[in-house]
C-alpha cells in the first residue's frame, strides 16, 4: 500500500483501527491513523471548501486578509497596526503586508491617529465592509447548503455532537437530540 492509497476493504467500507489513510490536498498532505485524525481532516476540508467558495469574487483573497478585516470590524473603530498584530497574534511585519495589500485592494485605509500625529490607524472602508459582509453571507450559505443534505433530526444531532466535542454542551448535557431507537424520542 502506498502512502496515499486506501487500504483494500473487503469488509464493507469500514477501516480497522490503525489502518493508514492518506489524503492529499492542495499544498498540504494529511494522514491519519485514527478517528481524531479523520475528524481533523474532515473539519479542515469543510472549512477550507467553505472559505474558497465564499471568497470567489469578493476581493477578500486570503484567510489572513479575512481575519484582518474581521478584527477591524469587531474592534468597531480604527486600530493601530501593532494592536491588530496583537489581536491577530502575528508579527507586526505580517500585519504591515496584509494592510498594504488590503489598502491596495481598497478594503482598508490608513488614517492619522488624532491623539498622536506620528502614528497611523487602519480602518475599514465601505468596500471592505461590503466585501466582508459578502464573504460572511456566502460562507453562511455554503454551510446551510451542506446542512440541507441532512434530515432535520440529523442536523440537530450533528450540532449537538459538535458542541459536546468542543466542550460547549450547554443545552444538550450529554443527551443526543433527535429520535432514538425505533423513531421514539430520546429521554
Amino acid at each position: 500500500m502506498t502512502r496515499h492509497s486506501r487500504p483494500s476493504d473487503p469488509g464493507g467500507g469500514h477501516r480497522g483501527v490503525g489502518q493508514r489513510v492518506g489524503h492529499r490536498g492542495v499544498g498540504h498532505e494529511i494522514e491519519h491513523d485514527d478517528e481524531a485524525g479523520e475528524l481533523l481532516e474532515l473539519l479542515y476540508g469543510l472549512v477550507r471548501d467553505l472559505r474558497r467558495e465564499a471568497t470567489a469574487g469578493t476581493g477578500v483573497t486570503t484567510p489572513g486578509q479575512q481575519r484582518l478585516l474581521r478584527a477591524l470590524r469587531n474592534a468597531g473603530e480604527p486600530r493601530r497596526p501593532g494592536e491588530l498584530a496583537a489581536a491577530l497574534d502575528v508579527a507586526a511585519r505580517s500585519v504591515t503586508s496584509k494592510v498594504d495589500q488590503a489598502e491596495a485592494d481598497g478594503l482598508v485605509r490608513r488614517v492619522a491617529d488624532p491623539r498622536d500625529r506620528r502614528a497611523t490607524l487602519v480602518e475599514l472602508t465601505d468596500a471592505g465592509r461590503a466585501a466582508l459582509a459578502e464573504f460572511s453571507s456566502r460562507r453562511q450559505a455554503g454551510a446551510a447548503t451542506r446542512l440541507e443534505r441532512l434530515e432535520p433530526a440529523e442536523r440537530e444531532q450533528l450540532l449537538a455532537l459538535l458542541r459536546r466535542v468542543r466542550g460547549q454542551a450547554g443545552d444538550c448535557e450529554g443527551a443526543i437530540p433527535g429520535p432514538g431507537p425505533g423513531g421514539q424520542p430520546r429521554r
